[in-house]
């Protein structure tokens, strides 16, 4: 009996031990939500390399909508997540009860204007329909991009987060404003003929952000953000998020495997 008790003991340690051994091994495991598309892609391969080279066991959750990434974020089950910009952070944050914070802005596909029916600006005929965003923000992003074509003028008194057709102060093609859900507008591209494509959507069904007319030169409010609770916003997790970010590798990825993305630093 005394042997067999030795060698369950004995076994035990070796459990324990092994146990040990591998979480050491692991590292540190952090838990990341992204959306499925460009940004878990983001994650799997620009920042997880550098956080694994920290130390860290980096574990990576898809999501297909936008509000479960910040619910488990604020509950625990996330460290980070990476899938909106600072405004819908804002307005999540009011709405809902929640103390997220950006920690530091990443390259973000921006929204382009494309066209099945024309092959530049200049071709566009004078009363053609455009499909933009339904949504204010996104909608907002979309007069800018055509004012930025030099399509339309917008009022500099308009709220530029909130612009409406009524701020549209000059109209040189008298376009025509078809407003839809973000997720149909790759099919109008076809379907209408011109269609602002938020560049999330336009790389899931397989666009090419260079065919575009034009892309968005985005601002630091519609580029995308890692996000964490503000409780742990100057946690050591917080400034290797920043640092891995930030570092030579990432940067290299994003210019090798995200062409296209408007980087931080190029307004």
């Amino acid at each position: 009996m005394r042997d067999i008790i030795l060698f369950l003991l004995g076994t035990l340690g070796v459990i324990i031990i092994s146990s040990v051994l591998l979480y050491e091994d692991e590292g540190e495991v952090i838990t990341i939500g992204a959306s499925t598309g460009p940004f878990s892609d983001m994650v799997n391969f620009a920042l997880k390399p550098p956080l694994e080279e920290m130390g860290y066991s980096v574990e990576i959750i898809e999501y297909t909508d936008y509000i479960q990434p910040n619910n488990a974020l604020h509950n625990g089950d996330l460290d980070a997540n990476l899938y909106q910009n600072q405004t819908f952070m804002e307005n999540f944050n009011e709405e809902n009860g929640t103390d997220l914070h950006g920690l530091i802005q990443v390259p973000t596909a921006p929204m382009g204007l494309y066209s099945s029916e024309f092959e530049s600006l200049e071709e566009i005929a004078n009363g053609s329909e455009v499909a933009l965003p339904l949504d204010p923000v996104n909608s907002s992003r979309g007069f800018l991009t055509l004012e930025e074509a030099g399509l339309i003028t917008i009022s500099e008194d308009a709220n530029m987060l909130a612009i409406e057709e009524e701020d549209i102060t000059s109209n040189n093609k008298n376009l025509e404003f078809v407003f839809q859900d973000a997720g149909q507008l790759p099919r109008s591209v076809d379907q209408i003929g011109l269609s602002l494509v938020p560049g999330n959507f336009a790389l899931a069904s397989d666009m090419n952000l260079e065919d575009a007319l034009v892309l968005e030169k985005m601002n630091e409010y519609f580029r995308n953000r890692i996000v964490v609770n503000t409780e742990d916003k100057d946690s050591e997790l917080a400034a290797d998020l920043i640092e891995a970010t930030e570092s030579e590798y990432f940067d290299q990825v994003i210019d090798e495997d995200f062409q296209g993305f408007d980087k931080p630093g190029e307004e």
